[in-house]
């Protein structure tokens, strides 16, 4: 099996995105490697999250068609492939709103604390939260364009993100303060260039978006659910998990509720995802197994490239069968997270011998029939 280390790969654009328990940075070069191997000209990034992946493709030439759910995700990737201007374009922008006086409003009502705080833990400092509700505020009330806005909102989110007290998610938070809650939040122009290419985004269910979208390759890296069969994951969503982010984008001041004080609408029964169901359907199979499989077929594109965790709730024995129906395995690749180097994985049968070890994400690239 022959490994291949990081610094053997190609390198890979400057990308910019917040902590994201998902995240695909360290597995960028590998995501690019395997798509160009393929040639394509046009890419459907469908679980687009902080649109890590989005940006890289589109700076690297390819026509990005961005999907994600998540209303921040949208605004991401309205900040980073729709954007027709230089950053000096916004640079007033962003130095008027790093002038906006904070003030206590809903943010710092629910989200902030004094540094004593000892039972009612929060995300950030007050000096922050009344920042934010200040520049908030003066967003709603400039006259920008949609993806000004979007640029704006991304700026005060990162500037967020690097302030906060929290594990790098809004389910919980820190007992203590973080080092890094304690500096003073600044906006930033994001890391982004005058765009001309014709990129689309859009906020959809990815089962809604599948037929009408005509690309070469389609890349998937959906939610997991835990594959623990003696205790069912976590009911606490990816939705949930960034729950204050879709506030900060809406600025609609939610109805909240428990310890995190999340948005009622990041509540399991609402914002589940069938790629984080753990449960079994009617057929006796793992319903998310059957929504990966329902995934592969409806996909239109020549070649898919499918992200997926060895912790997800799918096997390798089952991912296999879904992707025999629907073409044939080009190639695998795998990241062992604890020896920190990828391994190259030629023939269906070796990585369905190893998948099972824990900690390990793969790459499938598959051409469909």
């Amino acid at each position: 099996m022959q490994q291949v280390l990081f610094n053997e790969l190609a390198s890979v654009p400057v990308t910019e995105g917040i902590k994201y328990a998902g995240s695909k940075l360290k597995l960028l070069p590998l995501i690019l490697q395997m798509i160009e191997s393929v040639n394509p000209k046009t890419i459907l990034d469908g679980f687009s999250g902080t649109t890590r992946v989005s940006q890289a493709l589109a700076y690297s030439g390819y026509e990005v068609v961005c999907n994600d759910i998540a209303v921040w995700s949208k605004v991401f990737a309205n900040c980073y492939l729709l954007n027709r201007h230089q950053q000096r374009h916004y640079s007033e922008l962003i130095g008027h709103l790093n002038s906006i006086e904070g003030c206590d409003g809903w943010f710092t009502e629910n989200y902030g604390a004094n540094t004593n705080f000892v039972f009612d833990k929060r995300p950030w400092q007050l000096h922050n939260t009344r920042k934010l509700d200040g520049i908030r505020e003066e967003i709603d009330h400039l006259n920008l364009d949609e993806t000004e806005r979007s640029v704006a909102i991304t700026s005060l989110i990162l500037a967020l993100d690097e302030v906060d007290s929290t594990m790098g998610h809004f389910a919980s938070y820190l007992r203590e303060w973080s080092p890094r809650s304690y500096k003073y939040m600044k906006l930033k122009v994001p890391r982004i260039n005058a765009n001309n290419a014709n990129h689309s985004v859009h906020q959809e269910d990815i089962f809604d978006i599948l037929e009408n979208t005509e690309v070469d390759l389609a890349y998937f890296d959906p939610p997991y659910g835990s594959n623990n069969e003696k205790m069912p994951p976590s009911r606490v969503r990816y939705a949930a998990y960034y729950h204050i982010w879709t506030t900060i984008c809406l600025n609609d001041k939610p109805n909240i509720f428990g310890k995190a004080k999340r948005r009622i609408d990041s509540s399991d029964t609402v914002s589940s995802s069938i790629f984080e169901e753990f449960r079994r359907g009617e057929s006796g199979r793992f319903i998310v197994v059957e929504a990966i499989e329902k995934l592969l077929i409806k996909t239109t594109a020549k070649y898919i490239l499918l992200s997926y965790s060895s912790g997800g709730r799918a096997t390798a024995e089952e991912l296999n069968g879904a992707i025999s129906k629907v073409g044939k395995l080009v190639d695998v690749m795998e990241m062992d997270y604890k020896r920190n180097v990828m391994a190259d994985m030629r023939w269906t049968n070796e990585w369905i011998r190893d998948a099972e070890k824990p900690n390990r994400e793969f790459l499938f690239l598959i051409e469909k029939n």
